[in-house]
């Protein structure tokens, strides 16, 4: 039985799949994170963490990308994140090539802790609609994440937002369990315009997603592969499952604490 969860964290979710079939789906990710991830930098992450302990109210960077979005960038998702509980943050926003007013609303939002940079050009992605969904916005995530100077890294998709207490609760939570990654349940809207619960009861593709996860900013140097459509693999997907093959501390936080909206082009 399939059931649509919506596009952005997966096209569908199989219910009831046998077990079977998911441990061999494991074991697939885990030989392909094998093929793309040495043992030189797993040993390099752990040294840095040894290194560096969670310090007191740590920065925590919040990564987006956005592609020609201004409005719902600047009154929906910007304002959620400058407007959380936890204020010791910075806002990356990167834009892939945007032509719309991007720059110039942008240009109007003056808080020190809001940086922002536009491509000079759209990053290079399929022609074909479906394989490009999978991997589109890989260029400017991928800037943001050099920009980026938190100890904890996170995402939000330039569409979408945070509850207000999202960054207090998640910084609180790892600090408390010395966590590596953390992912946590979410809102979706339904095409009834309703929102109905994700669980994201596991660490897999179709359960975890962009604004669903927090982690240690060593990660931030596992970069997004705009290669990864060959594999039939979202982009988000396919770079958290590099980072669950290094054996981090992962943990579930049991509170959605971020809202997804249907895409506008999913709209009737």
């Amino acid at each position: 039985m399939l059931r649509r969860i919506g596009r952005r964290f997966g096209v569908y979710r199989m219910l009831g799949v046998d077990s079977r079939l998911t441990a061999l789906t494991e074991q697939v990710d885990m030989l392909k994170s094998s093929l793309e991830v040495t043992p030189e930098m797993i040993d390099e992450f752990f040294e840095w963490k040894a290194n560096n302990p969670i310090p007191d109210n740590p920065l925590v960077t919040v990564a987006v990308a956005t592609y020609n979005r201004a409005q719902l960038l600047t009154s929906r998702c910007i304002p959620s994140v400058l407007n959380q509980t936890y204020e010791n943050l910075e806002l990356v926003i990167v834009g892939d090539g945007c032509t719309d007013e991007t720059e110039e609303l942008m240009s109007g939002i003056i808080d020190p802790r809001v940086k922002f940079v536009n491509l000079a050009e759209r990053g290079s992605y399929p022609e074909s609609p479906s394989r490009r969904w999978l991997v589109a916005g890989t260029e400017p995530t991928n800037k943001a994440l050099e920009m980026s100077g938190g100890y904890f890294v996170t995402h939000l998709d330039d569409d979408d937002e945070y509850l207000p207490e999202r960054l207090e609760k998640l910084v609180a939570f790892s600090t408390k369990n010395d966590c590596d990654f953390v992912w946590h349940p979410f809102w979706w809207e339904t095409s009834r315009g309703r929102w109905r619960r994700h669980e994201a009861r596991a660490f897999a593709i179709n359960e975890v997603t962009n604004l669903s996860v927090f982690y240690r900013s060593w990660f931030a140097r596992i970069k997004s592969n705009s290669d990864s459509h060959r594999l039939g693999e979202p982009g988000d997907w396919n770079r958290y499952r590099r980072m669950k093959y290094m054996d981090p501390v992962c943990m579930r936080y049991p509170e959605p604490l971020s809202r997804h909206y249907r895409e506008i082009s999913q709209r009737r």
